[in-house]
């Protein structure tokens, strides 16, 4: 009985395989997240049973459930499932590329790129600009940061260990550049840019959060699972996928590219949330083995799975205080970090 299911478009021009594992992971997967986010919707200052959030989500709950569920929780609900899936998936690109299993947006230096941007912008702006342009600042900033990145780590070509090592260092200045403009400007900005920094998604709404980055992710998560079979080739070295016919700089370019996209919209939208993308991607290998293909889906509901309990921890656990998220994603994340780098150098 073979272990792989077969799809196929009705014009046959597109077909791939796919384990009969990952299908029944991501499904399960997928259950848990949806059944998270209803219960997660109805917990808070006030309780609101499951049967009554998904009766709100259809009209036919009271009004003032309806507008607790649809326009003060709900909103923040979906950027976490958003930003976490975002963050995941990008990690997992990251780790395919570099083969590297400690690589992830904050390894490489994306994560403080895009923190700068939106420290910059908050500090040259001061108000005088709406803030729903400071995510097209952090965007901005992770694509600059990637762009010196492989400026200063090509040598005839871009390597895993040049890429590791070039992003470390540039993270690092980043984020001394980034607290020096933080110490530099008033307490309302730096209060703002410490939150950025820590990430959290208080206060998302539909128009500012969930609808600036459903488009990001609609488009960019397919987009990446596509380019599976490029992110497992590389997977094998350079010298293996060159003898393939695999154009390596090229594809490694684009996959960084669409890691970049993906972790730079989460980050404009969540702030500098830590350790999704190092944690997300090896909890999947566990669970799907090691191919792209079926590591992006359940990567990507990982991420959300994980970015959902952080937030739910994060806003109940310390009422009426709401903390930040990315808190709790950076106190799960520093041991496995320390456990993944023990294990790396047994090896």
């Amino acid at each position: 009985m073979s272990k792989y299911k077969s799809f196929q478009t009705s014009n046959g021009k597109l077909s791939f395989l796919i384990e009969k594992r990952t299908v029944w992971v991501t499904f399960i997967l997928f259950f848990l997240c949806a059944a998270f986010m209803v219960i997660s919707t109805g917990i808070g200052s006030q309780y609101i049973s499951p049967s009554q959030v998904i009766s709100s989500l259809f009209g036919q709950a009271d009004p003032t459930v309806e507008i607790i569920v649809e326009k003060l929780r709900l909103p923040r609900i979906l950027t976490a499932v958003l930003v976490g899936s975002s963050l995941a998936v990008a990690g997992a690109v990251l780790q395919g590329v570099i083969r590297n299993p400690l690589a992830s947006p904050d390894v490489t230096g994306i994560t403080d790129g895009a923190s700068l941007g939106a420290v910059l912008f908050i500090f040259f702006t001061s108000g005088t600009i709406s803030i729903k342009y400071m995510p097209l600042a952090a965007i901005l900033g992770a694509f600059l940061v990637t762009g010196l990145l492989y400026v200063l780590a090509w040598r005839g070509g871009v390597t895993p260990l040049r890429l590791v090592l070039v992003g470390t260092g540039l993270a690092a200045a980043l984020k001394s550049i980034s607290y020096m403009f933080i110490i530099a400007g008033p307490m309302q900005l730096a209060e703002r840019s410490i939150t950025f920094m820590t990430g959290s998604i208080y206060g998302a709404s539909w128009d500012s959060d969930v609808f600036i980055l459903l488009p990001w992710v609609v488009i960019l998560l397919p987009l990446t699972w596509f380019q599976a079979r490029k992110v497992n080739i590389q997977a094998l070295g350079d010298e293996v996928a060159v003898s393939a016919g695999a154009h390596v700089q090229k594809h490694r370019l684009l996959l960084i590219v669409l890691s970049v996209a993906l972790a730079g919209s989460a980050i404009a939208i969540g702030g500098a949330i830590a350790f999704i993308g190092l944690m997300a991607p090896h909890m999947a290998r566990k669970l799907v083995g090691p191919s792209f293909g079926s590591v992006v889906p359940v990567s990507a509901l990982l991420g959300a799975l994980i970015l959902l309990i952080a937030d739910l921890v994060a806003r109940t656990a310390f009422l009426p205080a709401d903390v930040p998220a990315g808190v709790f994603t950076a106190a799960i994340g520093a041991p496995f970090f320390m456990y993944q780098l023990y294990k790396s150098r047994n090896h």
